[in-house]
């Protein structure tokens, strides 16, 4: 397909952080000032995943009160409505934003408003993940979760664990997916982003539906093979990855190995801002690199569908647009 029929193609996305994607005007309107690409976008010689979580603080500032919350919502199904973006699930913290005078609920109520607001004026269907955070505490991200579960099926639809992978590995986060899986709450988890294929293997038997990256199980057929029997979702985020080294090089990047493996691979863009893409631009790179075939470009979207949390009456309408 060419970039527009690409553009034009019916597509879900699974994998995108709301802080990482808010438009230059949008943060440009918050802040009350120009602010230049490099301040929002990582660099080419972008060294690690540390580096890139660097660019989150500017977008973050902007979401600090309900009106940057309720616009930054609005703000993001308005930029992915132009790809055709049919449905979207877009995660976040909640936490980053809480302080004095603005609770979890508040949070994500300004959120939700906004995303409801922008899905009248768009069209995109959207649910909201909630992150919970590897650098925070076993309490903090528990009751943070607890608040979120009583907005599930309100426009929030799992919960997800976040963070710097390598200095906080999942067997830390265990018994907090415990008590998550106790409330009925789905969830996904980041896992294999950082090299550690361990991570992705505790993800899995701790109850996760998909992870997030996976591209550590890369040359692994074994760990291949539980979450293709498992039908774990894999949300592969191939322009992120390459940034952040999560593989060394375009050639190392498993999107080939991973489709010829049968997993349930889907197509995503972690940081829409942040990493300069959008599914369009995702799609047009995997077919250019690993010569992915217009039919497998239609495989990722409904692999997309068939493991979103979407309600089974919506998989059932998006299925039907991408034929």
């Amino acid at each position: 397909m060419n970039q527009e029929q690409l553009k034009k193609l019916p597509k879900a996305e699974l994998h995108c952080h709301l802080d990482g994607s808010l438009s230059p005007d949008f943060i440009r309107e918050r802040l009350g000032r120009e602010v230049a690409a490099e301040e929002l976008m990582v660099s080419p010689d972008c060294r690690n995943l540390a580096e890139y979580l660097e660019k989150f603080d500017i977008p973050l500032s902007c979401m600090q009160d309900e009106a940057g919350l309720k616009g930054a919502g609005y703000d993001f199904i308005r930029t992915v409505s132009r790809e055709n973006m049919r449905y979207v699930e877009v995660r976040f913290a909640p936490l980053f934003s809480v302080h004095d005078g603005l609770n979890t609920e508040k949070v994500l109520t300004a959120v939700l408003e906004g995303l409801e607001q922008g899905r009248k004026e768009f069209g995109t269907w959207y649910q909201v993940i909630v992150c919970a955070m590897r650098n925070h505490s076993f309490e903090e991200n528990l009751d943070m979760l607890k608040t979120a579960r009583a907005f599930l099926g309100q426009g929030v639809c799992a919960a997800d664990l976040a963070g710097d992978e390598a200095s906080w590995p999942m067997s830390g986060f265990t018994g907090l997916f415990e008590e998550v899986r106790k409330m009925g709450f789905p969830y996904t988890i980041h896992a294999g982003e950082c090299g550690s294929v361990q991570n992705i293997i505790d993800a899995v038997n701790c109850g996760a539906a998909r992870i997030g990256h996976g591209t550590a199980m890369r040359g692994n057929p074994e760990v291949q093979k539980l979450c293709r029997e498992k039908h774990i979702g894999i949300e592969m985020c191939p322009i992120s990855n390459l940034q952040t080294r999560a593989v060394e090089s375009t050639a190392q990047y498993p999107m080939r190995e991973f489709l010829d493996a049968g997993l349930l691979a889907t197509i995503n863009t972690d940081n829409r801002t942040v990493s300069g893409s959008s599914v369009t631009k995702e799609l047009e790179f995997i077919q250019k690199e690993y010569g992915v075939r217009d039919e497998e470009v239609l495989l990722l979207m409904r692999n997309a569908v068939s493991v979103s949390f979407a309600p089974d009456e919506v998989k059932a309408e998006l299925l039907k647009e991408m034929k």
